[in-house]
């Protein structure tokens, strides 16, 4: 969020407007949430009034069914008129509280666990009638309730008897407590000036931003939990919208920045591309020209390097790098581990050596005088490529004059980390990298800023590899064939979900099967998993790719960028536990060399509906880019790569799986806002920034020239 005291920038101030103050107060304003309460509802939802506006409910209960005891039906919520009856304490702490209650058909009895006597001879009073609600259940013959949920007077009944919404929960917080919470805070939303274009709005019959909030918090029926519900479409709109216009401001306010021309001779890559022991791909070819026209603007490069597992995005990375070396600049490659950050020195230093240029690698494991002498050679410009982690942006690492940035898997980086780095150098043009693909749902709410360059074509030699889904109980066959698969000279890898055994999750543990392989195979089988040491790690990694280990079982630290040619075969125990993306990126790491390679995914069964998809999708196709749109419907954007990660927006009200249309509106309805009004000047223009604001997107305030 930004400071309302201090950041002010041109006549008018990035401050929040006024009207929203009482959406951004604390939860603790909110009667009943204290502290304590708070930190459960900030883990829930946000610290914020307006963040428990838009948890919106997962369900639904009817209390309007109210039958008479002789026909209440078992297992089904009712709310029921009852004369109290006798209390009957327990003789014991383990036993319940029980109060029998009738009407003129019958008898009920209510019952509390680690009851307080007083409190309820005070809400029950023996012969007064009380409304009820709350699940019927049957016991030893006769009907109970367990902890009613509502216990009213006969007066509460319009209060009471009607369909009530039910909220995702947090452990330590009640359904209860959820919505009385949810129902204060929409008291506080105020009305807004509407930000959606008149004839937009009324094409779909959408209700104003405040009654459409209050709509989708009281649905009647199931239906009104749908996405597609009008009040729901429209709050997705408006979070969409917000997205879309902050990066087109975000776009905007780059395409203004002065950058610089960066043109090299050519001669440090023909040397390059000579040593190759294979030809480019032609997509290869065509990605490296457009990144270099647009290096060569005089404006800053966004864009986006999008390819496959294996389709070749380094090499084209390192061949720009050596474009910014031709024009007398610097260039550094930022990776998100350590393992990936080596392999890519790996590959980039005998090409860069071979062309004479000085190469650094430089992570966080690098310490005393052997940093200071790396840290040393990029700051007088005696390296001219640097490859690294985080450590890169760290504050001491200077450089003599970067102009490119090269950022790998950026979704596992902040966009303030991407511009930490770009910041250590002058004009700096900036590459993105990912090896995870992407739909273009998601590429549009993550990367709508940057242009795009795509490696469709998987480099010469690149082997199809031959995936089979086995049920778990097939282990022991699967360990015969690795053996089989040992002895003729293949490496595998072996991945499993969790490092160590879990009463919680019954899953496969790596330490348990490196144990249990290890029995087997002796001294031939490796661990690698992210809880060792760094030193472990590539002692394991090396002696896998080049020597005594030829089974190497591992969690999915080895996802992405590990490249051992020789590995063949790929076991994945619990694949139904992975992510289609994710399987795909371990299934990747095979298939690299001449030999025809196998990718075995083992399940425990019964398999659900949405992990068969996915497993048969995997068999049927090794193209990237439709694994991703089908992993972004089967499993919504929020989970799309296995955990939430940080470059992408997390949506509170829109589900790109179901609001793609709604997406493509948006960015148009933003592309023309800011072609006609680009500083957000107009009555709709100052709407919207009350919107960007709402969905706190407030760092493309700043972008607008009058603040």
């Amino acid at each position: 969020m930004t400071d309302a005291k201090t950041d002010r920038i041109g006549p008018r101030s990035t401050v929040r407007p006024e009207i929203l103050f009482p959406l951004f107060t604390p939860v603790t304003n909110l009667t009943g949430i204290g502290p304590r309460l708070a930190k459960l509802f900030e883990k829930l939802a946000g610290p914020n009034v307006v963040d428990l506006c838009l948890h919106l409910p997962s369900g639904l209960i009817d209390r309007r069914y109210a039958p008479s005891l002789a026909v209440a039906q078992a297992g089904r919520i009712a709310t029921l008129t009852l004369r109290v009856g006798a209390h009957q304490s327990p003789h014991t702490k383990r036993q319940p509280y029980r109060v029998v209650c009738h009407d003129d058909t019958g008898s009920i009895e209510l019952v509390f666990f680690h009851a307080h006597p007083d409190y309820l001879t005070k809400i029950l009073p023996e012969g007064a009638e009380r409304l009820v609600s709350g699940r019927v259940e049957v016991f030893a013959g006769g009907l109970q309730m367990t902890h009613p949920d509502h216990i009213g007077t006969l007066a509460e009944r319009d209060e009471v008897m009607k369909v009530e919404a039910v909220y995702p929960l947090t452990t330590g917080l009640t359904q209860k407590t959820v919505g009385k919470a949810v129902a204060h805070a929409l008291e506080k939303a105020p009305d807004l000036p509407e930000w959606l274009d008149p004839a937009y709005r009324k094409k779909h019959g959408w209700q104003d931003w405040h009654a459409a909030l209050r709509q989708a918090h009281a649905p009647g029926e199931v239906e009104d939990l749908s996405p597609l519900t009008a009040a729901r479409s429209r709050l997705a709109f408006d979070e969409l919208l917000a997205n879309q216009l902050a990066l087109a401001l975000v776009r905007r306010h780059l395409a203004k920045r002065r950058g610089r021309s960066i043109t090299g001779d050519g001669r440090l890559r023909r040397v390059t591309v000579e040593a190759l022991p294979f030809k480019l791909t032609s997509a290869q070819d065509h990605a490296v020209a457009e990144i270099l026209a647009e290096m060569a603007a005089d404006t800053r490069m966004l864009r986006l390097l999008q390819g496959d597992v294996g389709s070749g995005k380094t090499m084209v990375a390192l061949l720009v790098m050596l474009a910014a070396v031709e024009a007398g600049c610097q260039a550094a490659i930022m990776a998100p581990t350590d393992i990936l950050a080596r392999q890519h020195f790996k590959t980039m230093r005998p090409l860069a050596e071979k062309a004479g240029v000085g190469i650094e690698l430089l992570t966080g494991r690098d310490k005393g005088k052997a940093r200071q002498a790396i840290v040393g050679r990029l700051a007088s410009g005696e390296s001219a490529l640097a490859v690294g982690t985080h450590a890169l942006f760290q504050q001491d690492v200077e450089f003599h004059d970067l102009a490119l940035a090269v950022v790998d898997e950026q979704h596992r980086f902040g966009v303030h980390q991407r511009l930490d780095l770009t910041s250590k150098g002058h004009a700096v043009d900036v590459l993105v990298m990912t090896a995870t693909p992407i739909p273009r749902t998601l590429m549009l709410t993550a990367y709508g800023d940057m242009e795009t360059s795509r490696l469709m074509e998987k480099p010469a030699g690149r082997q199809a590899i031959d995936t089979r889904v086995l049920p778990l109980e097939r282990l022991g066959e699967v360990t015969d064939a690795a053996a089989r698969a040992m002895a003729a000279g293949a490496k595998i890898f072996w991945i499993c979900p969790l490092v160590e055994e879990s009463e919680a999750i019954d899953l496969a543990a790596a330490d348990q099967r490196h144990a249990d392989l290890q029995a087997r195979f002796g001294e031939r089988v490796g661990l690698v998993h992210g809880r060792m040491k760094a030193a472990e790690k590539d002692a394991a990694m090396t002696a896998f790719a080049e020597g005594s280990i030829d089974l190497l079982v591992a969690t999915t630290v080895i996802e992405v960028g590990v490249d051992v040619p020789a590995a063949s075969v790929m076991v994945v125990e619990h694949a139904e536990r992975f992510g289609l993306a994710q399987l795909h990126q371990l299934r990747g790491r095979i298939g690299r060399g001449s030999t025809r390679s196998s990718c075995l995914l083992l399940y425990q069964s019964p398999l659900g509906e949405t992990a068969r998809a996915r497993l048969r999708i995997l068999r049927e196709t090794d193209d990237g880019f439709r694994i991703a749109e089908e992993d972004l419907r089967l499993r919504g954007a929020g989970e799309l790569l296995g955990t939430r990660q940080s470059g992408f927006p997390e949506f509170r009200v829109a589900d790109l799986a179901v609001h793609a249309n709604l997406l493509a509106a948006a960015r148009d309805d933003a592309s023309l806002v800011i072609n006609r009004d680009p500083d957000l000047q107009s009555d709709r223009g100052t709407a919207l920034r009350v919107l960007l604001y709402l969905f706190e997107r407030d760092a493309a305030v700043r972008f607008l020239s009058s603040g």
